[in-house]
Formats: structure tokens, sequence, C-alpha cells
């Protein structure tokens, strides 16, 4: 198994119920209500929903180009930008939903011929702030993309439940369904 077959999917499915999550949110609320959760946010001093899901889409371009060795692409920038300034412009469900829809797209292209990247290959990982981490591949994966992927997608699974979406668990790993046994399911 390689650093990709664990990041790769990870990032699919839960990109995916992201974009699910959002649709049942803009399908529970009225028009333009749907659009103010954008805005929502766990505590005062974390970043609103519009920027965990930019966020989430960055951490999953970052990944899977700092493994190939790549620069990232633009779009990493964009979101960057759009997401420091969520609070004064969350934008729309459709168009978090798009670039969602457009994160996955990259990564499954990115994928496509992912190289084999070995687990000790030397990673410097330079945050905004000036600090700079340095790891292997492994523990970049391991120790820094994986979490800081989850926090930004369980952060807006927080925010949309804190604010009276109907989610439950199911949505969060609606993916192991492909996996039930059949005749295992509890009834209602």
């Amino acid at each position: 198994m390689t650093l990709s077959d664990v990041l790769v999917p990870t990032y699919l499915q839960m990109l995916g119920a992201l974009s699910s999550w959002l649709g049942k949110a803009d399908a529970q609320r009225p028009d333009g209500v749907a659009e103010a959760l954008l805005a929502a946010r766990l505590a005062p001093d974390m970043f609103p929903l519009s920027t965990q899901i930019r966020f989430a889409c960055v951490q999953a371009l970052e990944g899977v180009y700092r493994l190939r060795g790549e620069a990232f692409p633009p779009p990493v920038a964009v979101l960057l930008e759009e997401g420091r300034n969520g609070a004064d412009r969350p934008g729309s469900i459709a168009e978090a939903r798009a670039r969602i829809a457009e994160t996955v797209a990259a990564v499954e292209e990115a994928a496509a011929d992912m190289p084999a990247v070995d687990p000790a290959t030397p990673i410097a990982h330079a945050l905004p702030q000036g600090m700079v981490f340095d790891l292997t591949a492994e523990q970049y994966a391991r120790d820094w993309a994986l979490p800081q992927f989850y926090f930004h997608v369980m952060a807006a699974y927080t925010i949309l439940r804190a604010q009276g979406v109907e989610l439950g668990k199911a949505d969060y790993v609606a993916h192991m369904l492909a996996h039930l046994r059949p005749g295992t399911l509890p009834a209602p």
C-alpha cells in the first residue's frame, strides 16, 4: 500500500460527503437561509464554514501535489485567498459545491499517474508564518496531511450540525455503506 493509496480515497470520499452535507443543508433551508450557514462559526476565533470548506479542498490538493513533488496548482492560491476572506465573502452553497467538485477532479487527475513515493523521502513543510517542519513523506501523510484535512472537514460537519442541519453519523461515513454485509442493517 502506498501513501497515495491512503490519501486519495480518503480525500475523494470525504469531499464527496462534504458536498452531500451542503446539499442537505440547501434542501433543509428556505432560499437564502442556507447561504447564511456559510458565515457560521463554532467560536469567534475560528474560521467560518465557507473557509473550512475551502481549506479542506486546499489540504487535499496540497497533500497530493506535495507527494508528487510538484508545485501546487493555481487553484490552491485561489482557494487560500477565498478562504482567508471567507468571513467577508462567504459565497453560495452552489459555489462551495463547485469548488469541491473542482478539487475532486484535480485530485483524481493528479492521482491517475501518481508516482510511487518512498515513505522515507524528506519533505520540508513550510507554513506561512515561517515555521518549517522537516518530515518524511510518511510522517507528512500521517501526521499532517490527513489530520489537517480531517480537521477542516470535521469543523464543517460540526458547524452544520450546530446550525441545525439534520446530519448524523451515517452522513459522515456514507462511504462505508458500500461495505455493509447484506442483511445486517438494523430495522428502523
